[in-house]
């Protein structure tokens, strides 16, 4: 927020008011900086200004004790009759004028002072474009590797790590011009930080580097925006500038489970198992690093990624690949890996090893392991059971049933309920009462991993769709 005083007239001294020398006053204010303009229109109105953005707060504020009245009055103007405002270039421009002062004064101010800031909005969305580009192309070359060009460039020697978001929604151009006026990006390190941000293809791609702590400032007016403007979001970091294409896919893939009532999802907070932290080390850690000894860490990231997306056009979206590349590569794993990577069992163990804690084993379990199979009793142990019905326990049998079905065909409604031999509208309105019941989010690839897992430590009998309770024909009958 920039803030100046106004000059304001001495009490009691004569207030001479002439309309030419007021514009005047205001277009040569104008010329200045937007500051001065507000400090003039202050000074006018003997009052105070406020320029007031409804994602940034106070832009310009005269005196700088009347940002927080400015934003009150932008925000509910039928709270306070005796101000006057209008929108001027994307924001709100409002009056609070002496109590002396004429009312139509006050209005060729407000009126005056609000074309004069559209006209300083056109200007400066003629350079706008041309700025918005170069930070494009700064954000692909550290897409590419290039970090230490861009930080030469940023002339920030300090920027060591990055935060990243990416997001998406239906209007992103104009999502973006509102978070680039909220934000005012500089190519200048300020703070210690320097934030980039431009759109790649269909999203919008914010990169802010610092060096090393994050103050969360770029973080709330992203969440602020993707509310207004209905986007949904992925967010990594902070990270090592090195490992920036890494967390480029991962924020990817963290969007994937972002919802309407949550609309950014850190990539931390996707794909941590709550089991991994229940299994004994070992045979877990031995089994994990067993099956997973034959992939590099480049194949890790790639399942760990088609995983977390839950297909295989998400997951090229989220690594910058074809769909034909990624299918391919996971057709080459399949083989490495010695397991079906489409069948649901393979899927939630992968995940499973992928969360397996690191470090050095004193004494490992002997194998040998493969990945289609989970090391004998590690489910059956009082710790998982627990954590496994608090998932789904109390789920009706009809409902179990129909969610471990489900669950098989990969989250296909169609096969699904062509085994159940029910409708594909009566398997959805379960899946809706499954969801409300366990309290989750069925569309989250890794939380129906673990619901596979949950299913499997709880099940007392095959969960067998011949086993549905029917009541003749094709009709359900509820127990």
């Amino acid at each position: 927020m920039s803030s100046t005083t106004g000059t304001t007239q001495p009490a009691g001294a004569a207030d001479p008011w002439d309309e030419r020398e007021a514009g005047g006053r205001l277009l040569r204010a104008a010329t200045r900086s937007g500051a001065d303009l507000i400090s003039e229109a202050a000074s006018l109105i003997q009052g105070w200004a406020v320029l007031a953005d409804p994602i940034a707060g106070a832009v310009y504020s005269s005196p700088a004790t009347a940002a927080a009245d400015g934003v009150h009055t932008a925000a509910a103007p039928r709270e306070h009759p005796h101000r006057v405002l209008r929108p001027a270039a994307g924001a709100v421009l409002v009056l609070g004028p002496a109590p002396t002062v004429p009312a139509d004064r006050t209005g060729l101010v407000l009126a005056t002072a609000a074309a004069l800031l559209e006209v300083r909005a056109r200007r400066a969305a003629e350079l706008l474009a041309e700025q918005m580009r170069l930070h494009t192309t700064l954000i692909r070359l550290l897409l590419a590797g290039h970090t230490t060009t861009v930080t030469d460039t940023l002339g920030g020697t300090g920027l060591t790590h990055v935060t990243l978001y990416r997001l998406t929604g239906p209007d992103i151009p104009t999502a973006h011009q509102v978070l680039w006026r909220a934000a005012r990006p500089s190519l200048t390190p300020h703070a210690g930080a320097c934030t980039l941000m431009g759109q790649l293809d269909t999203e919008l791609v914010v990169a802010e580097l610092h060096q090393g702590g994050d103050d969360g400032r770029i973080l709330r007016l992203v969440s602020r925006v993707s509310d207004r403007h209905s986007l949904i979001a992925g967010l990594a970091g902070p990270v090592p500038l090195t490992e920036l294409p890494t967390a480029h896919s991962d924020a990817a893939a963290a969007r994937h489970n972002a919802t309407a009532t949550r609309r950014i999802i850190p990539a931390a907070a996707t794909g941590a198992s709550g089991l991994a932290r229940l299994l004994p080390p070992q045979p877990y850690t031995s089994w994990a690093t067993t099956v997973l000894d034959p992939v590099t860490p480049e194949h890790r990231h790639l399942l760990d990624v088609w995983l977390r997306t839950g297909t295989v056009n998400a997951a090229a979206g989220a690594l910058g690949l074809s769909a034909g590349t990624v299918r391919a590569r996971l057709g080459h794993l399949t083989g490495l890996l010695g397991a079906d990577l489409p069948n649901a069992n393979v899927r939630a163990y992968l995940l499973l090893a992928l969360r397996a804690p690191t470090g050095t084993q004193d004494s490992p379990t002997p194998g040998p392991y493969v990945l289609g199979t989970l090391p004998a009793g590690i489910l059956d142990t009082e710790a998982v059971r627990t954590w496994a019905t608090g998932l789904v326990g109390g789920l009706q049998p009809h409902l179990r049933i129909a969610l471990a079905c489900w669950l098989r065909h990969h989250a296909k409604t169609a096969p699904a309920a062509t085994e159940l031999h029910v409708h594909r509208t009566t398997l959805a309105t379960w899946l809706t009462q499954c969801a409300e019941h366990l309290g989750q989010n069925l569309d989250d690839a890794t939380v129906r991993a673990e619901l596979h897992l949950a299913l499997e430590a709880t099940r007392t009998g095959p969960d067998d769709p011949a086993a549905l309770p029917r009541r003749g024909g094709r009709t359900y009958r509820s127990l």
